[in-house]
């Protein structure tokens, strides 16, 4: 009996000590991939808050939680078990995939680009126009989400791919949750500081009630600068879905281009290469996609005229 409870404690402790392997498998798995996807959540956290510029103050916390809670379900519902199988069962459509997602940002992202210059009107959701509107606003958010949450997932995917299925399965979990409370969190603080400088105004530091007006003073152009950083965001990530896309497809002019002319100005430039390359391979990207997206754009222009006539 006592040789049996001996036994019985030693196969509990090589399973504990085999689950903490494994833990400790998936906690540095999910740490690798983070930083990896680490330039998409930037995008994120840039496109994010104009969704909820100009909104009532009240109003921003709710939105960006349910934006959030879409985010989550975005993740969890519909990319990670896509992923999952494709990779498994069918790795070549991840590509297809992704570029169709990379075509609906530089489309958002154009739209948004030909408004600012004036070229077409303005016909996004409102921002003083009500609940309804925010449905409206949010919808848009979640959509643009899906599509940079599925880049972060696939890029995620793709760095634990030696994995077990089930290793990879909680991976992709812990980061789904992980990357959407970095972002979202981020999207919070950021979008209410203003209330912050307005709390620090009201103190009785000299030096608290400079800070905070300061804040203040500072947040719509930080909010400005985001509206566009998000615009260029979305052109960049698109663009560059689209071009690695093709390259990985077999058409490689695109793309090779692209990688030439940033191995050649990080040879040129010696220790500041890598930066400057990688600013290069961004701003052929972004050029990419605002052409593309332009194009997008004047096909929809051009279907909905059809459509109206008719």
């Amino acid at each position: 009996m006592a040789g049996g409870l001996v036994a019985l404690l030693d196969d509990v402790a090589a399973l504990v000590k085999v689950t903490a392997a494994s833990l400790d498998d998936i906690a540095l798995g999910a740490a690798k991939t983070s930083v990896k996807s680490l330039g998409v959540v930037v995008d994120d956290a840039a496109v994010t808050p104009q969704y909820v510029a100009g909104l009532s103050p009240k109003r921003e916390l709710p939105i960006i939680w349910k934006i959030a809670v879409g985010s989550i379900r975005n993740k969890l519902l519909f990319i990670l078990p896509v992923a999952l199988l494709l990779s498994q069962f069918a790795p070549w459509a991840l590509t297809p995939i992704l570029m169709v997602g990379g075509a609906y940002l530089v489309f958002e992202g154009a739209e948004k680009l030909l408004e600012a210059m004036g070229v077409i009107k303005h016909h996004g959701p409102g921002a003083n126009q009500g609940v309804r509107d925010e449905k409206a606003i949010i919808g848009a958010a979640v959509r643009t989400d899906l599509v940079l949450s599925a880049e972060i997932m696939v890029i995620s995917l793709n760095e634990v791919a030696h994995e077990t299925f089930l290793n990879r399965t909680l991976i992709l979990i812990l980061i789904a949750f992980l990357m959407t409370l970095v972002v979202y969190g981020a999207v919070g603080l950021i979008v209410k500081m203003d209330d912050i400088g307005l709390h620090l105004a009201k103190k009785s530091s000299t030096l608290a009630r400079k800070v905070g007006r300061g804040m203040v003073k500072a947040m719509p152009i930080v909010m400005s600068i985001l509206g566009k950083v998000g615009v260029v965001a979305m052109l960049w990530v698109g663009g560059h879905l689209i071009l690695v896309g093709l390259d990985e497809l077999g058409w490689h002019t695109p793309y090779a281009f692209v990688h030439h002319m940033e191995m050649l100005v990080h040879d040129a430039t010696g220790s500041a290469g890598t930066v400057l390359g990688w600013l290069v391979n961004t701003a052929f990207s972004c050029l990419a996609g605002s052409i593309i997206g332009s194009v997008i754009n004047a096909a929809v222009i051009g279907i909905n005229k059809v459509r109206d006539k008719h």
